[in-house]
């Protein structure tokens, strides 16, 4: 893969690989036909995913233990050719292995009696229609007879898309995979496609028709499957395997998703088309002034450059059109006419005015840097996305927002494929709604936050009406800030990859770096050393290990004509190169397949003066194949490998924190690749959106505003919302001796916020205390202090302060307090968990209640 997959994407590709290898096995074995699907919100990266179980089913893949099938057939089947090109173009760009050759288009003049194995072919519903060349004679009233009255289709072809699927079912050297892109699409209610009561194509596909079987193995991938899960459940002959879910809040985590929404309305009725406009221009200006110094800062020549879409009505009016871009370019004088592009169904030039507008296929906007005003009309096309869309103006009516919320959720996707570190702004799209009020708005937030398909709610999604930008608030002392940034952040485990493959990664990421010249080499070397000690500390499991693959023991049968009787006589017969390279791979996938290679190539080299090299290497071979069998010795080599790149990302933390934020991103992932990752410290934020209103009991209130936080507006404050304990308890700590600044710790996993990890029910889960409060002490030096008021109701109350508990176990040295809140009996009580006694009662306590009743608590003075 071109691309390192996410922790989500990583786990649900060895799940699909898990379903995909049962269901083969099943349809060879058994001749049982399976289906299953894959569900993950918009923007999560499904054709990256599947471009990575594509890999593995035609190349194998160690890592996921999944062993090639030498058979395999894809058919990637939507309803709309420019969705598969995109998608075709996407595998492509993120799979190294699968070349242009093995993506094939099917168009009319395909002629192949059976699809080739090892290929992805490329259909849709149109090339089913009655008039297509690649069916037609399916239906016996299509066919003709030659001179010789044998049927013949009618462009002279020998046999239909039809047969060709049908003659691939039916090679048993063949598997056929159907995957359904977008596969809530096609399987309309009941199975009919119109009222002549003829099944759908996907449905033909599946069931089969007019004498060819169905597809024995059927993957649909999409954000809305409930429908394809309903219409396979209950088709006949075939079964279901376990549905892949991909976690929402995994994919809002990850950085892949914008975290904010920002939807700009007006305070009051009235035509504001023209202002919310110039608005909206003004913020395309801004946000591509603020990439281009983010990519000064970071030595980035490939800067993003952002575009606007002008979503307008079905059936617009050309003139106001013309106005509406005359506005544009009033506001925006630098910007050009060659600037925009449209997207209509009409598939041409486009004439507003003055201006001439030409159109451009829509999963080409992306990469066509000069587009940067799209004029749009409704959703565009499924499937289309554009990361670089950061703002839209909507002049569609307040009764359309179905249309709106499609396009935007075409634009959630971030640019860089990862979070920019402390800076929402460039963390979020914005959507000016000049038809819109604030009570109509409502239906599009709710949709916004469930990702406008699922109807389950993304956790980490923001979506703001009219919020305010906060920066930096220059009345804070540098001290606080510096405390600030030195406090350890933990996080969750990601993926887990081996310990070996995790050193071999940092390795390479070191040398690229030039933070350590040959990384990789200085890596293996010290495994090497290791691994020969093993061999003299395990010589023993070892030996006889290698006597187990250099012997092939079986029995031979000897029957006796005369008596009917039967005899078995043991034999063994030595092992042979192919049964020495068979063990040799499986140690391999054990211990990593880079480190095989180089550990027997340095047996072997050490071993040549002795024997011939090819011979050395088919014994360095055998030792490695029987290292393979002891497992200790996997055990010790993991525990090794993690200790040295945990050295490593210490020793050199200071260098990587001076590196971008994109190669910083990079080792915060290795960091992450582990049971349990290393702490990190926290980035500096330099750009918030706050919200400043919030609507209770359907009416707007302001948020009050607080001083002193980090981050505040134009007039140092900090618009906050608070439920009754954290305004007591903010207003009682900024009144302490000393208080210089807080810090309301974001809630969202974003690398300016301070997260700690927790163990609840065997799974773990972090939590980001409140508020961080900085104190200026009587020698001079600033603390800080974590006060965290949460209720006892909740079932996870105790797993939190437990996990609190231990981070302050380890780290309390970095604080003067750290203190769990809770109201007991309408009394605020408080264990400070930097005290030795109050760890001791949380740990032992059965309820997060009897914690707080225990001597160790305090109460806790407002």
């Amino acid at each position: 893969m071109k691309f390192s997959l996410k922790d989500y994407q990583d786990e649900a590709v060895k799940d699909v690989l898990d379903r995909l290898k049962k269901a083969r096995k099943r349809w060879h074995e058994d001749g049982d036909k399976h289906a299953f699907s894959l569900t993950a919100t918009t923007g999560a990266g499904k054709t990256v995913m599947a471009a990575a179980v594509f890999e593995a089913l035609f190349y194998g893949h160690d890592d996921y233990e999944f062993e090639a099938d030498p058979g395999a057939v894809v058919i990637w089947f939507s309803d709309d050719p420019s969705l598969n090109e995109q998608s075709r173009w996407r595998l492509q760009e993120a799979a190294d292995k699968l070349t242009i050759s093995d993506l094939v288009t099917v168009g009319n003049s395909f002629a192949s009696d059976r699809f080739e194995p090892g290929k992805i072919y490329f259909l849709n519903t149109q090339k089913f229609s009655k008039n297509s060349l690649l069916v037609r004679g399916h239906d016996a009233d299509d066919s003709l007879e030659n001179a010789d009255g044998q049927l013949i289709m009618p462009d002279m072809r020998s046999h239909t898309i039809w047969d060709t699927i049908r003659n691939t079912i039916e090679d048993p050297d063949l598997t056929l995979y159907l995957i359904l892109d977008e596969a809530h699409r096609g399987m309309k209610e009941g199975g009919r496609s119109s009222s002549d009561g003829k099944p759908t194509i996907v449905k033909q596909l599946i069931n089969g028709t007019g004498g060819v079987p169905g597809i024995p193995i059927v993957w649909g991938i999409s954000a809305t499957v409930q429908r394809f899960n309903d219409a396979v459940a209950g088709m006949q002959d075939r079964g279901t395997l376990p549905n892949v879910i991909v976690d929402a809040k995994k994919v809002q985590d990850s950085g892949l998703l914008k975290d904010t929404i920002n939807l700009d309305v007006p305070d009051e009725t009235g035509e504001f088309s023209t202002v919310l406009l110039r608005r909206g221009t003004a913020k395309l200006r801004d946000i591509s002034e603020a990439w281009s110094e983010y990519a000064l800062q970071q030595d980035d020549a490939d800067r993003v450059l952002p575009l606007m879409v002008l979503q307008v009505p079905n059936s617009p009016n050309p003139q106001d059109i013309a106005k509406w871009l005359d506005t544009i370019f009033q506001e925006w004088p630098e910007l050009a006419d060659g600037h925009v592009a449209n997207v209509f169904g009409e598939h041409k030039t486009e004439t507003f005015g003055r201006h001439s507008v030409p159109y451009i296929a829509p999963e080409r906007v992306e990469e066509t840097q000069w587009v940067r005003i799209l004029i749009a009309k409704d959703a565009i096309s499924t499937g289309w996305d554009c990361p670089r869309a950061e703002v839209m103006v909507s002049f569609r009516a307040a009764s359309d927002r179905t249309h709106i919320t499609q396009l935007l959720g075409r634009m959630v996707r971030t640019p860089l494929a990862r979070r920019i570190p402390g800076n929402e702004r460039l963390n979020a799209v914005d959507c000016l709604l000049p038809h819109f009020d604030k009570k109509s708005v409502l239906a599009v937030v709710t949709s916004l936050m469930t990702g406008g398909e699922q109807g389950e709610e993304l956790p980490g999604r923001r979506v703001l009406v009219n919020p305010v930008d906060l920066y930096p608030n220059p009345a804070i002392p540098e001290e606080a800030w510096e405390k600030l940034l030195a406090l350890p952040s933990q996080s969750l485990p990601k993926r887990q990859t081996r310990p070996v493959k995790r050193l071999t990664a940092l390795a390479h990421e070191l040398a690229a770096d030039a933070l350590l010249a040959d990384a990789g080499k200085a890596a293996h070397a010290d495994l090497h050393k290791l691994l020969n000690g093993l061999q003299v500390r395990y010589a023993e499991q070892i030996r006889t290990a290698r006597e187990t693959i250099l012997t092939v023991e079986g029995k031979t049968l000897r029957a006796d004509v005369k008596t009917n009787g039967m005899t078995f006589d043991d034999f063994v017969e030595s092992a042979d190169y192919a049964v020495i390279e068979d063990a040799y791979r499986r140690a391999a996938r054990i211990i990593s397949p880079d480190l095989a290679t180089s550990y027997s190539e340095h047996l072997a080299l050490h071993a040549a003066t002795e024997e011939d090299a090819e011979d050395a290497l088919i014994a360095a071979h055998t030792v490695i194949a029987a290292m393979g069998l002891v497992p200790v010795i996997k055990e010790d080599l993991d525990e090794a490998a993690e200790k040295l790149a945990n050295q490593w990302l210490n020793h050199y933390r200071i260098s990587i924190k001076s590196l971008s934020d994109e190669r910083q991103d990079v080792y915060r992932q290795i960091r992450e690749m582990s049971a349990d990752p290393l702490d990190s410290t926290l980035a500096r934020p330099t750009t918030w959106l706050q919200p400043t209103t919030v609507r209770h009991a359907g009416s707007e209130e302001l948020l009050p505003s607080f001083e002193k936080h980090m981050l505040s507006d134009g007039a140092g404050l900090f618009p906050c919302e608070l439920n009754v304990w954290e305004a007591k308890i903010l207003s009682a700590e900024l009144k302490r001796d000393g208080a210089v600044a807080w810090y309301r710790n974001p809630a969202r996993a974003s690398q300016d916020s301070l997260g700690v990890t927790y163990e609840e029910g065997g799974d773990i889960r972090i939590v980001r205390p409140d508020f961080i409060f900085f104190v200026r002490l009587a020698d001079g030096t600033t603390a800080a202090d974590i006060v965290d008021p949460h209720g006892i109701q909740f079932g996870d109350a105790l797993p939190k302060m437990r996990g609190l508990a231990k981070y302050a176990e380890i780290n309390g040295a970095m604080y003067r307090r750290i203190d769990v809140i809770a109201e007991i009996n309408g009394q605020f009580r408080v264990l400070d968990l930097t005290e030795a006694s109050a760890r001791a009662a949380v740990m032992a306590a059965t309820t997060a209640k009897e914690a707080y009743e225990n001597q160790a608590a305090g109460n806790y003075v407002t």
